[in-house]
């Protein structure tokens, strides 16, 4: 299985629309954003470049696994890759769970680009609170990892990057990624695994502490997405 892990990192690291979308992309809109703020504050008073440093990180995260897990498996199943696989001793477990651990490992450029640009405008975290952050994106992208493998399943070749792009804007817009959430937005919000992503990053700011909550509320969501791709790859199995 390390082997599979390692090909698909490879394979990622070196395909172009990653390299663009899920790198140069959020690190361009995040210069923007803050530009357009003029150093100021978001609603909240939660100074811009913290803020959307945070929202731009996931943005790429999040389009970095779910654009290259879904895609990737739709048209791997087309090609017969993924049919070939099971011929292999490889049980299905180990494919799903490879290509979940393969996508995580992919988004820490995505964080670290946009991290890096923060800090150069002016961001200043401790070291522990730089590092916690990382972490705390880092193993909530495993969410949308799963995600992305259940999408896979789901979508067919010829559908699946319209069904990833929708979702993916849909949860950034109603997640807290363009603006802040609040009133009565932010209770429909709560129902979003990109808005309790987001809310991972609350313990860097003076006197917050980890939101458990949203902890608890991506730890569900996790369950759901790798039971439903749990069960997309054994009925694509019975079809193959």
């Amino acid at each position: 299985m390390s082997t599979l892990i390692q090909l698909e990192i490879m394979r990622t690291l070196r395909n172009k629309r990653y390299l663009l979308f899920s790198l140069l992309y959020p690190g361009l809109l995040y210069v923007f954003f803050i530009n357009a703020y003029g150093g100021g504050s978001v609603a909240g008073g939660t100074p811009a470049k913290s803020y959307f440093m945070v929202s731009m990180a996931t943005f790429g995260a999040v389009g970095a696994v779910l654009s290259n897990s879904a895609q990737r498996i739709s048209l791997e199943r087309k090609s017969g890759w993924v049919r070939q696989l099971r011929l292999t001793a490889l049980p299905g477990r180990a494919y799903t769970a490879a290509k979940i651990a393969s996508c995580a490992v992919t988004t820490l450029p995505a964080i670290a680009v946009v991290f890096g640009i923060g800090a150069a405008e002016g961001v200043r975290l401790s070291a522990a609170r730089w590092l916690g952050l990382g972490l705390a994106l880092w193993l909530g992208s495993f969410v949308f990892a799963a995600l992305g493998v259940a999408l896979g399943y789901a979508a067919a070749p010829d559908s699946v990057q319209p069904i990833v792009m929708i979702t993916y804007m849909l949860m950034a817009v109603f997640g807290g990624t363009w603006f802040p959430v609040s009133g009565s937005l932010e209770n429909f919000a709560r129902f979003d695994p990109v808005y309790l992503y987001n809310r991972l990053a609350g313990f860097t700011q003076p006197g917050h502490s980890l939101d458990t909550t949203a902890v608890g509320g991506l730890a569900g969501f996790l369950v759901v997405f790798v039971a439903a791709a749990a069960y997309l790859y054994r009925k694509d199995t019975k079809q193959a």
